[in-house]
C-alpha cells in the first residue's frame, strides 16, 4: 500500500522514536479528575520531619480558572492526635496511571518563601527491589522557596534506609525568578539515562544507578506513578521563615506524559 506524503511523514517520525502524548490533564473542569488523580490525606511529615497535613479539602487543593491549585495555610490541625502548624495537599496518579520509560512534563508556577517545598516526583507502583529507596525515586522537579532562581532533580536509589544513596544536581535559572509566571519541568526517562529539562533546556543527565535488590537496570526498569505537593518544612525544605507568607500556592497549568 502506498502512503500519501503526510502519512508517510508520520511514519517516519514514528519509526525515528518521535515523543507521542499518551495522558494528560490540563486541569478545565470544575474539579480534580478522579479519574486521573488520587488525594492523600495524612500527617506522617512524609519521613522528612515535614510540618504539614495533607487534607483533601478545598482550602487546599482546587481546580480554579484552568489551574490546579495545591495550596498551603498556617493553621493548628489536631486529627486523630497528630497536631500540626501547617495544611496542605498532595496528589498521584496511584492505580490511576503508571508508566515505564516516557517524557514527564509539567508547566506550572512555584510558590515562594522559605520553608516552602513544592516537587513533581514519581514513585513505584510495586517496590518489587525492597524498601525506599531500594525501589528507587524519581525527583523531577524540587524546589526551595527560599531560592526563587533555582530548582533541583534526583534519583534516589541504592538500598533500603539508611543505606539509601542519591544523585542529581541544582539548576540555576539564568532568567532568574520560577516564582514568576509559568515555567516547564520535565525529565526524560530511557532504559539506560535520565535527563532532565527546564523550559526546553537539557540541564542534566544521570547515566548510572543501581539497587541492592536486583541487576541493572534496576530499579528504574519497572512502573512508577506520579506525584505532585506542596510540603512546608523538612529536610529538605529547611525551617519556616519568619517573613513566609502564608496562604501560599503551587499553580499548574498542566501535566502530560509521552512516550516512544
Amino acid at each position: 500500500m502506498r502512503l500519501g506524503f503526510p502519512l508517510l511523514l508520520l511514519a517516519l517520525a514514528l519509526s525515528a522514536g518521535e515523543w507521542r502524548e499518551v495522558w494528560r490533564d490540563d486541569f478545565n473542569g470544575k474539579e480534580l479528575d478522579w479519574t486521573k488523580w488520587s488525594v492523600e490525606e495524612n500527617g506522617h511529615g512524609g519521613g522528612n520531619n515535614e510540618l504539614q497535613y495533607y487534607f483533601d479539602r478545598p482550602q487546599n487543593l482546587r481546580v480554579e480558572d484552568g489551574h490546579l491549585i495545591i495550596e498551603a495555610r498556617k493553621e493548628k490541625v489536631n486529627v486523630a492526635g497528630v497536631q500540626k502548624d501547617y495544611s496542605s495537599a498532595r496528589i498521584r496518579t496511584k492505580r490511576r496511571a503508571d508508566w515505564l520509560y516516557g517524557r514527564f512534563e509539567m508547566s506550572a508556577q512555584l510558590p515562594a518563601g522559605k520553608g516552602v517545598w513544592p516537587a513533581f516526583w514519581m514513585l513505584p507502583s510495586e517496590e518489587k527491589y525492597g524498601g525506599w529507596a531500594a525501589s528507587g525515586e524519581i525527583d523531577i522537579m524540587e524546589f526551595k522557596g527560599h531560592e526563587p532562581d533555582q530548582v533541583h532533580g534526583t534519583l534516589h536509589y541504592g538500598a533500603p534506609w539508611p543505606k539509601n544513596i542519591y544523585k542529581g544536581q541544582p539548576y540555576r535559572s539564568p532568567k532568574g525568578d520560577f516564582t514568576s509566571g509559568f515555567h516547564v519541568f520535565a525529565v526524560e526517562w530511557e532504559r539506560e539515562s535520565f535527563r532532565w529539562f527546564v523550559d526546553g533546556i537539557q540541564v542534566q543527565e544521570q547515566k548510572e544507578w543501581s539497587s541492592s535488590g536486583g541487576p541493572y537496570p534496576a530499579p528504574f526498569d519497572q512502573k512508577y506513578f506520579l506525584l505532585l505537593n506542596l510540603a512546608v518544612g523538612g529536610g529538605f525544605g529547611g525551617p519556616v521563615g519568619a517573613e513566609t507568607r502564608f496562604p501560599v500556592r503551587f499553580k499548574v497549568d498542566y501535566v502530560r506524559v509521552l512516550q516512544r
